[in-house]
């Protein structure tokens, strides 16, 4: 009975979500639009609360902006935007598209996951977007703990040649990423790099490029979860 309840609060939480944002040129859409950005996707809070940090030259993380703070970003002479949840037709991706455009910001999206192992074609698309994109740049996801927190350690790990021990400091709590979660099979994915590289050095790009398996990660993380005393973390 409970689990009913749930599920039908998450399918009409759906149903709310997807009612919204198809249409911002339209008065009264956009102004139910903003209500959604506003509230349904917590952009009140990130009014105030930014998650913004510089992790090298040219390169910066956050979580979603609002207009008001890409337009700040420009001033400060950043030219593209990283998108890390993907291109969607929601409130939060047509007014992202819309400042973008304003601003003269070049937008570009790779489709990131926060609780499940990343699958290697975003993570290959990822490593080809940060080859080819204008820097400086700012990347983001939703709250820039979790999807933008892998992004950045790979990137720091890439182009600062940062060791992989200071490269995890960019999934932290530091950013509000909270390991003993679901969101926790990021830090699992860096644990497994660092045991095949324990073994036999491998660059970061080449075991994703020729050996990483999605599937694999997500196996060994729902094992390490099971061994763990209810006390030693969350499910």
């Amino acid at each position: 009975m409970i689990r009913f309840f749930y599920e039908y609060l998450g399918r009409k939480e759906r149903e709310l979500r997807n009612s919204f944002g198809h249409d911002i040129t339209d008065p009264k859409e956009r102004k139910r639009s903003l209500w959604h950005f506003n509230w349904l996707d917590h952009g009140v809070l990130r009014i105030w609360w930014h998650n913004f940090a510089k992790i090298a030259p040219g390169a910066y993380r956050s979580n979603h902006p609002n207009h008001k703070r890409f337009a700040r970003y420009a001033g400060m002479g950043i030219k593209t935007v990283l998108n890390l949840r993907g291109p969607a037709k929601q409130p939060h991706y047509l007014f992202e598209v819309e400042s973008c455009e304003k601003l003269g910001l070049t937008l570009v999206t790779c489709q990131m996951a926060a609780r499940r192992a990343p699958k290697r074609k975003e993570l290959i698309k990822l490593l080809d977007t940060f080859e080819t994109m204008e820097r400086p740049f700012l990347m983001h996801c939703k709250s820039g703990a979790d999807r933008t927190g892998l992004a950045a350690a790979l990137y720091v790990m890439l182009y600062e040649n940062a060791p992989l021990d200071v490269a995890k400091k960019q999934l932290s709590f530091r950013y509000l990423h909270i390991k003993k979660t679901s969101t926790g099979i990021l830090d699992h994915f860096l644990e497994c790099y660092a045991a095949r590289a324990a073994q036999s050095p491998i660059t970061i790009d080449a075991w994703i490029k020729t050996e990483y398996d999605a599937d694999t990660l997500t196996e060994s993380f729902a094992a390490k979860q099971a061994a763990l005393k209810p006390w030693q973390g969350w499910r």
